[in-house]
């Protein structure tokens, strides 16, 4: 039979679904295969059954099934909906098109504002390739494998590591999918350069799409963007810094690559022969096959994977702060752990996620940290002083420094608020304190932390959209006199601030200080 065919163009994307003949119905699965340009790839499954007019089934990504909200069949006419999330809110999926001689042709039409920040192989574009082929498959391809049972529960010997919270650097945030090796090693060079070692940033962390497949022993490889990861690691450590490294406890990561699910310990061992000293293990596709109230043994047996490697490797959960897991964090040696979902470079994203982490203070101690997500500072979608908040209340919450810009390029502002010791004095306190809310008034919020030499951190914050005047009492926050005050941004000591400090913080601004009693 000759193929025709036919396109669809929809925000610079075409999908033909084809079939070698007409159906009789479109019930069965069938795969979207798309390739990316690191030898990978990420395919998408639609599992539908027609019954009359209507279409239900599912829409399967990553092993994540969304069920068919509405399905119907006019004639050769198709279209269905699918709800997905996105940011904390739900939006939905279009998919339409006509079953014809030639085949099944379908066009995918995304949520108002969906961005462009996709997570598939490849990675950086919206939604891919703009033009795939597809074929009907089995109605097992893809499906997720079977359920490992978890382990009995046990606590994991603290590995020793991140006394103060880890300072560094993701891909993620700036690079999504297009990190490489190149791009890590010129990082590696700018985190000496610009003065972010000395300043305490040590950690060159490797997000996800480095993945390859597995080899026949059942061992993970790399990508070709990704040649020899045992030179990486010796050039960063070179430096003097230290290399992270990426996975999840599913069959895929979060964007659609090999996840450690059934490999746990080969992995573990295969990061230590490489090299690496840092593990961010997110849960993604892991909910494909365990319940959150698996989270626990599911993460324990990674925790024990690195205990068992000969390789001291700090241990970092992404599991969205879900299952409570700063109550078992510590218990599976995790070193720091997500409280919230992925952060966005905007105001709304960054001040939503900081300004919620208050209740969670006393579950942050040295070796033990509440992560609010990496750094957004330099990637460009704030303000100078909504930046300096970021970085401000991230460091009040002893949060890890994670620079997520392209440290390579960025300009004198950006080196100002992510160099700013005084600041990154206040996160990398010895006590390890996490800073808590002490006043609300309105759109203005005091924050006060509690320092190892005695000190107090203090930081006035405005969440308002016009300047605001904030005014601090001591003896409100608990302290009689103060005999030095230092503003923290100004880099210089304030007078005349004995018992309190009053000042006008502009919109989406901040304060900091640091008091001597």
């Amino acid at each position: 039979m000759k193929r025709l065919t036919r396109v669809f163009p929809v925000f610079g994307l075409t999908f033909a679904l084809a079939i070698s003949a007409l159906a009789a119905d479109l019930t069965g699965s069938w795969v979207f295969r798309r390739p990316g340009p690191d030898g990978t790839s990420n395919d998408t499954y639609f599992r539908l059954k027609q019954n009359g007019n209507e279409l239900s089934g599912d829409v399967q990504q990553r092993l994540n099934l969304r069920k068919i909200d509405s399905g119907s069949i006019d004639g050769n006419h198709f279209r269905f909906q699918v709800t997905t999330s996105f940011g904390g809110q739900s939006r939905v999926m279009t998919y339409e098109g006509t079953l014809e001689s030639d085949g099944l042709h379908v066009k995918m039409i995304p949520p108002p504002g969906m961005p462009g920040r996709g997570r598939g192989p490849g990675g950086g574009g919206r939604f891919g390739p703009t033009e795939m082929v597809a074929v009907k498959t089995s109605d097992n391809e893809g499906l997720p494998p079977a359920r490992i049972p978890p382990p009995a529960l046990h606590d994991v010997k603290y590995n020793g590591l991140a006394k103060t919270p880890p300072m560094g650097w993701n891909s993620w945030n700036h690079f999504h999918g297009q990190i490489d090796d190149a791009a890590v090693r010129g990082v590696a060079d700018a985190m000496v350069s610009t003065g972010m070692k000395d300043a305490g940033y040590i950690y060159v962390n490797i997000d996800d799409t480095w993945q390859g497949k597995r080899d026949a022993s059942g061992n993970i490889t790399t990508n070709h963007r990704f040649p020899d990861m045992k030179a990486l690691t010796d050039y960063v450590h070179s430096k003097g810094l230290r290399i992270g490294i990426y996975s999840g406890p599913g069959p895929l990561t979060c964007a659609g690559y090999e996840g450690s699910y059934g490999h746990e310990e080969q992995d573990a061992n295969q990061y230590a022969r490489w090299g690496f000293d840092y593990l961010k293990y997110d849960w993604c596709s892991a909910s494909a096959i365990y319940q959150d109230s698996d989270m626990q043994a599911v993460y324990q047996k990674m925790g024990d994977a690195l205990e068992h490697s000969g390789r001291p490797i700090l241990f970092s959960l992404c599991q969205y702060g879900r299952d409570n897991v700063w109550d078992w964090g510590p218990k599976v040696s995790g070193n720091s752990w997500r409280t919230t979902g992925d952060i966005q470079d905007n105001w709304r994203s960054m001040s939503t996620i900081g300004f919620s982490q208050n209740d969670l203070a006393k579950w942050a101690a040295p070796g033990h940290w509440n992560d609010p997500d990496m750094l957004e500072v330099g990637n460009g979608g704030m303000t100078a002083d909504e930046y300096r908040t970021h970085m401000t209340l991230w460091s009040m919450l002893a949060a890890p420094l994670l620079a997520g810009n392209d440290i390579r390029s960025m300009n004198d502002e950006t080196k100002s608020i992510l160099l700013n010791r005084e600041v990154i004095a206040l996160d990398q306190d010895r006590a390890g304190h996490q800073g808590h809310r002490a006043a609300q008034n309105g759109e203005t919020e005091i924050w006060v932390k509690d320092l190892a030499n005695g000190d107090i951190a203090i930081a006035m914050f405005n969440r308002g959209d016009s300047p605001a005047d904030i005014k601090a009492a001591w003896a409100d926050l608990g302290m009689k006199r103060a005999k030095k005050v230092r503003d923290l941004w100004a880099h210089k000591d304030i007078a005349d601030a004995a018992t309190g400090y009053s000042a006008t913080v502009p919109s989406h601004g901040v304060v900091a200080l640091r008091i001597s009693k």
